[in-house]
C-alpha cells in the first residue's frame, strides 16, 4: 500500500512540475493575465481537469511560480553577503552571481521581472512578499556591519530595499542583454558595478 501511495505522490508531483514548466514556456511570449488554463494543460500534455488537482486557477499557478523562481535566490543572497574582502570584491562577486543565476534560470527571471508589476494582484503580492523577505535578510546582515553603527532600523531597511531592487533590475538587464552578445552583457555588468559603487559611496557618507 505504501509503495502505491508513493508512486501516486511521485506522479502527482511530476504532473504539477509539468504544468509549471509548460506555463513558464508559454509566458516567454505573453503575460500571466492572458494565459489560458487549456493552453497550459495542452502544453503539459495533461487533461484540463488535471489542472484543478494542483491549482485553483492561473493566479494560483503564478504564485507557485513565484515561490519556485525566488526561493532559490535566498541561497544566492546569503552567498553574496558572506563574501569576504573589500567592497570592490564584494561588488564583482554580487554582479557575477546575478549573471550566473540569470543564465541558469532565464525563464524564471523573465517571469518575475515581468509579473512583479503585472496585472495579477495575487502574483504581485507574492512577489512583493518574497522580495521583502530578501530585504529582511540584507537588513539583518547590515546590522552586523561595523560601518553601519549609528544607522536607524528604518534607514537600514531602506538601504536593504535599494540592494534588492538593484538585484532585480540587474537580472532584468542581463536578460535583455544576452540575445545581443557578450559585449552587451559586459556593458550591463559594468553599469551594475558602477551603480553599486555609487550606493556604497552614499552608504559611507549617509551619517554625514
Amino acid at each position: 500500500m505504501s509503495h502505491t501511495v508513493g508512486v501516486r505522490q511521485a506522479q502527482k508531483q511530476k504532473t504539477r512540475q509539468a504544468l509549471m514548466e509548460a506555463a513558464l514556456g508559454l509566458l516567454e511570449h505573453q503575460s500571466l493575465s492572458s494565459l489560458g488554463l487549456r493552453e497550459v494543460t495542452r502544453a503539459a500534455g495533461v487533461a484540463p481537469t488535471a489542472f484543478y488537482r494542483h491549482f485553483r486557477d492561473t493566479a494560483d499557478l503564478g504564485v507557485a511560480l513565484v515561490d519556485e523562481a525566488l526561493g532559490s535566490l535566498h541561497t544566492m543572497i546569503r552567498s553574496t553577503l558572506a563574501t569576504t574582502g573589500g567592497s570592490a570584491e564584494r561588488i564583482d562577486r554580487t554582479v557575477g552571481l546575478i549573471a550566473r543565476h540569470v543564465r541558469a534560470y532565464p525563464a524564471h527571471v523573465r517571469f518575475v521581472t515581468r509579473e512583479r508589476h503585472g496585472g495579477v494582484e495575487r502574483v504581485r503580492a507574492a512577489t512583493g512578499e518574497q522580495l521583502g523577505l530578501f530585504a529582511d535578510e540584507v537588513a539583518d546582515w547590515l546590522a552586523t556591519q561595523p560601518d553601519m553603527s549609528g544607522w536607524s532600523e528604518d534607514d537600514r531597511r531602506m538601504l536593504a530595499h535599494v540592494y534588492v531592487d538593484h538585484m532585480v533590475m540587474t537580472a532584468s538587464a542581463f536578460l535583455e542583454a544576452w540575445p545581443h552578445g557578450e559585449e552587451h552583457v559586459e556593458a550591463a555588468a559594468a553599469l551594475a558595478r558602477r551603480q553599486l559603487r555609487l550606493v556604497g559611496l552614499g552608504r559611507r557618507h549617509w551619517l554625514d
